[in-house]
């Protein structure tokens, strides 16, 4: 099939797939004479597979990995699974700021609890007087 067939049944952008060649997630397909790419069944299931990591927030890095691992069918699945623990507790550490920042954001909302002027808005009065906190270094592979 052409890209744009493989990128309609994977349910992506023929960009998509693209990106993924150059980023060496998916291999090179052949080309035919007309120096067309030509994608097999091989790049499709490659393809999803690709996808259903990004839907669970698994970074380039991590998908690498798990690609490596999968073309060693005879190996044991030790390292999937360590990196599968290891992309919980990214998930976890994340879980943690966004509670942290949803914290912040309810203090803030609390400081304006009816409607009034501008200028004395207890939210915008909060951020001009908030001493933002020194980024903490984050442990998540999200950067």
């Amino acid at each position: 099939m052409k890209i744009g067939e493989l990128a309609q049944v994977a349910q992506c952008t023929v960009e998509t797939v693209r990106y993924y060649e150059k980023e060496g997630l998916l291999p090179a397909p052949a080309r035919t004479a007309g120096n067309f790419r030509v994608y097999g069944p091989e790049h499709l299931e490659r393809l999803r597979f690709i996808r259903n990591c990004r839907a669970l927030d698994m970074s380039q890095e991590e998908i690498h990995t798990l690609l490596r691992l999968a073309d060693q069918p005879a190996d044991g699945c030790g390292a999937i699974n360590a990196v599968f623990d290891q992309h919980i507790a990214h998930v976890d550490e994340r879980i943690r700021e966004l509670v942290h920042l949803k914290e912040q954001l309810g203090s803030l909302r609390q400081r304006c609890s009816s409607e009034q002027a501008v200028d004395a808005c207890g939210i915008l009065q909060g951020l001009a007087a908030m001493e933002t906190e020194e980024r903490p270094e984050r442990h998540t592979h999200l950067g």
